[in-house]
C-alpha cells in the first residue's frame, strides 16, 4: 500500500506542474520533476521526427535553443535504443557501455517507451549514479507512460513539438496532407490493433488515410486524389472533409461514400477542375468481427490468414468525383482472430515500387507490432524507389485479435499496461 501511495504522489506532482507550466514547457516540468524525486544525473525525452528514423531531445539545458541539437539516428533494431522503441521494453545500460551521441554518457542510463495506445512518441532517458533497482526502474516506465499524455494533452496548444519533429520544412500541399491525417498513426483497441504510414512523393500525390473509433464500429479510409501538389491537396481535403462530416453526423457507410462523391462533382462543375479520388472505405464491426467495405476505384486490399496471404476480392466501382449518379456496392468480409488486414495507395504498387513483392513483405512481418510493420514495408518501397518516390505510398495495418463481446461497455479483449505491449 505503501508503494501505491508513493506512486499516486510522484503522479500527482507530475500531473500538477505540467499544468503550472506553460504548453510548450509542460515536458521539461515534469522531467525536472522526475529528476529531483529520483536523484537522477539527468533526464530528457527524444521525440520522434516525422520520419521515424531520428530521435530529438526535446527537454534540453535552459538556454540552448532547439535548433542547435539535430536529430540523432535511431540505432539498429538490436541497440538499447533501437529495442527500447521497436519492443516497447525498458534498456538498462551500463557504465561504460557505447552509448548514441546525444545521450547522457555518465552513469547507468534507463530508456523507457514513451508510448499511448501503442503510438510511440519516442523515449524518456534517465542516468543514475547508481545500479537501479525494480522499484527505481517501475517508477521510471510509470513516469514514461505518464508523459505520453503530457505530450498528447500540450501539443494542442503549441507548434513545439511539431517543429521539433521536422527534419525539414514542409512545403504548402505537404502542409495541408499532414493536417489531414489523424493524429495519431497508431491505436491499440483492445479488440483491433492498427497502424498507418505514408511516404510522400516531394510534390505530394494526395494520398490520405484515417480512422475513427466509437462505442461498437472502428472506421477506416484509405484515398489517393489524382494529381500532386496543392491541386490534389485540395481535392483530397474536401473528399476527406465529407466523409468525416457524413460520419460524424451518424451516416451510414453507403450514404458517407455518396455524400462524398456528390461533393466533388459539385466541385467540379463549379470550378471547371478535375479531380477524382479512388479509395477504400471501411467498418468493422467490434461485436462480430464483419468487415464492410466499398471500393471506388483503389487497389485490393490484403488479408493475411494463418500462413496465407490474399488479394481481397472486391467489386470495382468507380473513383469519387466522376458522375453524380455513380452507384457504390458495400461488400462484407468476416474477420478472423488472428488476421492482419493491409490496405494500401497505388504508390506501394506501381512504377519503381512494383519491385518490392508486396505479398512477400506482409508475410515476412506478420510477427511484428503493425506500428513497425508499417515503417519495415515503408522503407523497403523507399529502398526500391530511393528517397524521391514518383507518387506517396501509403499503408494502413490492421491486426483483428477477436470480436467484443456483446453486452460489454468497452474495447477490453486484451490486457495491457504501459502503452505498446510490453513484448512488442
Amino acid at each position: 500500500m505503501a508503494g501505491e501511495h508513493q506512486h499516486g504522489q510522484r503522479l500527482g506532482r507530475a500531473l500538477a506542474v505540467a499544468e503550472d507550466a506553460a504548453p510548450g514547457h509542460a515536458v521539461e516540468a515534469v522531467t525536472r520533476e522526475l529528476a529531483v524525486d529520483l536523484g537522477a544525473l539527468d533526464v530528457s525525452f527524444y521525440m520522434l521526427d516525422l520520419s521515424g528514423h531520428g530521435l530529438v531531445r526535446l527537454a534540453r539545458e535552459p538556454g540552448v535553443p532547439d535548433s542547435d541539437e539535430p536529430a540523432t539516428l535511431v540505432p539498429g533494431h538490436d541497440s538499447p535504443v533501437g529495442l527500447a522503441l521497436r519492443e516497447q521494453t525498458l534498456q538498462v545500460v551500463p557504465p561504460g557501455a557505447a552509448r548514441p551521441a546525444g545521450f547522457s554518457q555518465h552513469g547507468w542510463l534507463v530508456l523507457a517507451p514513451v508510448t499511448e495506445r501503442g503510438d510511440a512518441l519516442g523515449l524518456l532517458a534517465v542516468s543514475t549514479p547508481d545500479e537501479p533497482d525494480r522499484s527505481w526502474l517501475g517508477a521510471v516506465r510509470r513516469t514514461a507512460h505518464v508523459l505520453a499524455y503530457v505530450v498528447i494533452a500540450n501539443r494542442r496548444h503549441t507548434d513545439r513539438f511539431e517543429w521539433t519533429q521536422r527534419s525539414e520544412a514542409f512545403t504548402l500541399p505537404a502542409e495541408i496532407q499532414r493536417r489531414l491525417l489523424p493524429e495519431s498513426s497508431t491505436c491499440e483497441g483492445g479488440a483491433f490493433t492498427l497502424s498507418a504510414w505514408l511516404e510522400p512523393t516531394s510534390e505530394v500525390g494526395g494520398d490520405t488515410f484515417d480512422y475513427s473509433v466509437e462505442r461498437d464500429v472502428l472506421h477506416l479510409t484509405i484515398t489517393d486524389a489524382m494529381g500532386h501538389g496543392v491541386a490534389s491537396a485540395l481535392t483530397a481535403t474536401l473528399c476527406v472533409g465529407s466523409l468525416r462530416n457524413s460520419r460524424r453526423s451518424g451516416a451510414t457507410l453507403l450514404a458517407q461514400v455518396q455524400r462524398a462523391n456528390a461533393g466533388l462533382v459539385g466541385h467540379t462543375v463549379t470550378t471547371a477542375d478535375e479531380g477524382f479520388v479512388t479509395g477504400l472505405f471501411g467498418r468493422v464491426d467490434l461485436h462480430t468481427g464483419v468487415l464492410s467495405v466499398v471500393n471506388a476505384g483503389h487497389a485490393l486490399p490484403y488479408l493475411r490468414r494463418g500462413a496465407r496471404v490474399i488479394s481481397i476480392d472486391l467489386p470495382v466501382d468507380l473513383p469519387l468525383g466522376m458522375f453524380v449518379d455513380s452507384t457504390y456496392r458495400v461488400t462484407e468480409v468476416q474477420l478472423q482472430p488472428g488476421d492482419r488486414l493491409v490496405l494500401v495507395t497505388d504508390g506501394m504498387l506501381e512504377r519503381k515500387a512494383a519491385a518490392l513483392d508486396l505479398t512477400a513483405a506482409v508475410d515476412a512481418t506478420a510477427h511484428l507490432h503493425p506500428r513497425e510493420a508499417t515503417r519495415r514495408i515503408a522503407e523497403g518501397v523507399v529502398e526500391m524507389c530511393g528517397p524521391d518516390l514518383d507518387d506517396d505510398a501509403t499503408l494502413l495495418v490492421v491486426d483483428w485479435h477477436g470480436a467484443r463481446p456483446a453486452g460489454t461497455s468497452g474495447l477490453h479483449v486484451r490486457d495491457s499496461d504501459a502503452g505498446a505491449d510490453e513484448t512488442g
